[in-house]
């Protein structure tokens, strides 16, 4: 078995289990924002000290940054809280297995979103994984025991959650992609490490200065809450670390397809964690969403 295997099934892993972790924190302890800067506050200074110790240890020394790297950072941090948050506060309208496909939307929209602004070309077959995603976000889209006009049962509160996360994730993949190349200088994890670090330092000190500002004292819950929360940000870094990784070992194409089983790992968690059940029909647009997903990602 090649090494990027067992890593990139580790990076699902430890998404999961994050998200996990922020959805009990969420529904028992912290708001969504607090749920949402317990992945940062925790994993930021353990960030920062792999970077200094891999830069330090390879003799690569402190980065040279460039002014094009904040843009791209800023816009990638921004868009992944927006993002972070919104899947969160998804959790309280739908199953953690559904919530977490709606996030694998991101696929789908930054296909869409490249066409767009980059002018990328969407071939014959991604725009059929596309329509067959479509089918399926229609599927999740409709509420448990949905009744009364189709445009109402699709036009939810958590389909806008659940799409505008997926819009944010891709925004913020693309933004960290662009602040990484940037980085002239340094082998492809260095690059990866440091833009990490600088992220997660910038999205901590954005998520404090709010939460002082509009949730006084829920900075202290966060911290009260050290055990989970702390176990929050110890799987954020360990699945960020582990995607850069797999993506410097193999095929960006290659890695995202068989990270599609977070949906199987999800669906377990929800399962046992949080004894939700997955309904007929959610079923179906799970198949069809993740089919969609993983076509797209073969064929791109």
């Amino acid at each position: 078995m090649e090494i990027w295997i067992p890593i990139t099934l580790g990076a699902a892993g430890a998404q999961t289990l994050r998200f996990m972790l922020q959805k009990h924190l969420k529904t028992t302890q912290l708001s969504t924002a607090g749920a949402t800067f317990a992945r940062f506050i925790y994993s930021s200074p353990l960030v920062m000290l792999i970077a200094v110790t891999y830069a330090t240890a390879t003799g690569q020394g402190a980065p040279q940054i460039p002014v094009a790297f904040w843009p791209y950072a800023v816009a990638g941090g921004t868009s992944q809280i927006l993002a972070t948050m919104c899947i969160v506060a998804l959790f309280a309208h739908r199953n953690f297995a559904v919530g977490i496909t709606f996030k694998k939307t991101e696929v789908l929209l930054s296909a869409l979103v490249g066409f767009v602004v980059l002018g990328d070309v969407i071939t014959g077959a991604a725009l059929g994984a596309i329509i067959l995603g479509l089918f399926g976000v229609l599927l999740l889209s409709d509420p448990p025991g949905g009744m009364g006009a189709w445009y109402r049962r699709i036009g939810n509160r958590a389909t806008a959650l659940g799409l505008s996360a997926g819009l944010l994730f891709g925004i913020s993949g693309n933004g960290y992609r662009g602040a990484s190349l940037s980085l002239g200088d340094g082998d492809v994890f260095y690059r990866a490490i440091v833009t990490l670090a600088f992220v997660t330092a910038f999205q901590t000190a954005i998520m404090a200065l709010w939460l002082g500002w509009r949730e006084k004292g829920q900075i202290l819950r966060v911290l009260q809450a050290w055990r989970i929360a702390g176990l929050v940000g110890l799987t954020s870094m360990a699945g960020s670390i582990c995607w850069f990784t797999a993506f410097t070992l193999q095929n960006v194409a290659y890695v995202n397809a068989l990270g599609q089983v977070e949906l199987l790992f999800s669906l377990i968690v929800g399962a046992f964690v949080f004894g939700e059940t997955v309904t007929r029909r959610e079923w179906h647009g799970l198949l069809l969403l993740t089919g969609s997903i993983v076509l797209l990602v073969l064929v791109t």
